[in-house]
């Protein structure tokens, strides 16, 4: 409708503009908005105001005359002027008429166009850790990104909906040490559980499946897991705890076992999340592993890309990304001092991975909290070569 009434000032403006507005070579697009209040009218234009200064005329005069031009209409009742210059339409009520006739004729199809059709996009929304549940706020995000998607998708783009799982990394050693803990409970061992560990109900539910799946096998003495460990808070450091847990625990089971109790909480936790959102109403086409960038080299080669260009520097026994050169507030940690790559490196390799999909267009439903992620991304696609 906003369109069919844009048309019509055009129209309008068309007419009466070689009297009116003589000197003026290029005319400003019609924009028609809603009323604020609608004892106004239904729907508001302001080119009368627009074209006041380049014209040098006063803006009623400008509404008097594209009033009397305004071309009769079956969808427009009445035009006013209001204030220095808006000019206030109410639609008929057989405009209305004609609308609901379109969506019962229309159907499923009515609302949507093809206006961008080839137009390849791609929306990573939600994306929380699986390290728990989803909760609230997740919801909110899903039902953002979900509306965000079915729009673009009613313009004709071919959209892509994404979930980034984020199954590499430090989160990903303490759900694996929570589960593992709790699984010690059931095998009998008594233990003091780290501050820094995942507490929910659902861990416990996730180690009773492991220890349904695996009896004993998995069993060592929480004695040994503890022996020598640096002190948790509150006296002690938390972080440094629950590291040297991770550490030890990685010592006492084999790769293949510690892999095992991540995997066995990994897929409970996604399995729990793609049900939420099904059950929400929420289409995700594809769950990414982060993972899978590293297992396939893509982070390495960010890393090695970067390096190429001069754009990491080493400093405190930590390789730096110069991500101020592109922007960004300052400068970003891609390799820790203990060699483990950070979350950083594997997002802009995803975000390349993305792009390098074909995708035209790369949209990001990202948390209330994550503003700064915005210029860190930007500053990694474009030190890669890509349009940030």
């Amino acid at each position: 409708m906003k369109k069919q009434i844009a048309e019509l000032f055009a129209q309008a403006l068309a007419a009466c503009r070689e009297t009116l507005l003589p000197e003026i070579r290029e005319l400003p697009e019609v924009t028609v908005e809603r009323t604020r209040d609608p004892q106004h009218g239904d729907f508001a234009c302001n080119l009368a105001m627009v074209l006041a200064k380049p014209a040098r005329k006063n803006p009623r005069e400008i509404a008097q005359a594209l009033v009397a031009a305004f071309p009769a209409s079956p969808l427009v009742q009445s035009l006013e002027i209001a204030g220095p210059g808006f000019i206030n339409l109410r639609l008929t009520a057989a405009a209305y008429h004609r609308l609901l006739q379109q969506i019962l004729e229309q159907g499923d199809a009515f609302g949507r166009s093809d206006e961008h059709a080839g137009t390849r996009v791609l929306v990573e929304f939600v994306s929380a850790n699986p390290t728990g549940p989803l909760h609230v706020g997740h919801g909110r995000h899903a039902a953002y990104g979900a509306t965000v998607a079915n729009l673009l998708e009613a313009t004709g783009h071919a959209v892509h909906r994404e979930y980034y799982v984020n199954d590499a990394g430090r989160q990903m050693d303490i759900l694996a040490l929570s589960t593992w803990l709790r699984y010690l409970v059931l095998c009998g061992e008594e233990l003091e559980f780290p501050v820094n560990g995942y507490r929910g109900e659902y861990i416990e539910q996730i180690a009773r499946e492991l220890y349904s799946d695996e009896s004993d096998r998995l069993h060592q003495p929480a004695a040994m897991l503890f022996d020598d460990i640096p002190p948790d808070a509150p006296t002690g450091d938390k972080d440094k705890h629950v590291d040297a847990l991770i550490e030890r625990m990685r010592h006492m089971l084999s790769a293949a076992d510690y892999r095992r109790v991540l995997d066995v909480a990994l897929t409970n936790i996604l399995d729990g999340i793609r049900a939420d959102l099904a059950d929400f109403g929420v289409q995700v086409d594809h769950y990414f592993s982060e993972r899978a960038l590293f297992d396939s080299g893509a982070v390495d080669t960010v890393i090695k890309g970067l390096e190429e260009q001069d754009l990491v520097y080493k400093k405190g026994g930590a390789k730096w990304f110069r991500a101020t050169r592109f922007g960004d507030e300052k400068d970003r940690v891609v390799v820790r001092d203990n060699g483990q790559k950070t979350y950083i490196a594997s997002d802009i390799a995803y975000h390349l991975d993305k792009r390098h999909r074909g995708n035209d267009r790369l949209l990001d439903i990202l948390g209330s909290d994550h503003h700064g992620y915005v210029a860190r991304v930007r500053a990694g696609l474009e030190a890669m070569g890509e349009s940030p």
